[in-house]
């Protein structure tokens, strides 16, 4: 049988001005208190969802319905949205 040809191509380097530039690199870590916060959110939201669904919708606040899922997701969801943003 046979043996291929090798092929002579030159390795492919992408020109300079699409080349991505090194700013990811240089970011800083984000502060101690993005992950704190983001950690105090999650605790905190399921905190308030728990306590809507033990007490029977009694607490935390009565008159918001179900509006107390909201603020326990909302937090949830800020947490992530914080989380997103750690390096």
């Amino acid at each position: 049988m046979p043996k291929s040809q090798v092929r002579k191509k030159k390795v492919y380097t992408p020109p300079t001005d699409v080349r991505p530039t090194a700013t990811a690199a240089t970011r800083k870590p984000s502060p101690i208190w993005v992950p704190i916060a983001a950690v105090s959110l999650i605790v905190f939201g399921i905190g308030w969802l728990v306590v809507y669904y033990l007490s029977e919708t009694a607490y935390p606040v009565a008159t918001w319905q179900y509006w107390n899922l909201a603020v326990g997701f909302g937090a949830m969801v800020a947490s992530l949205i914080l989380l997103s943003r750690w390096r």
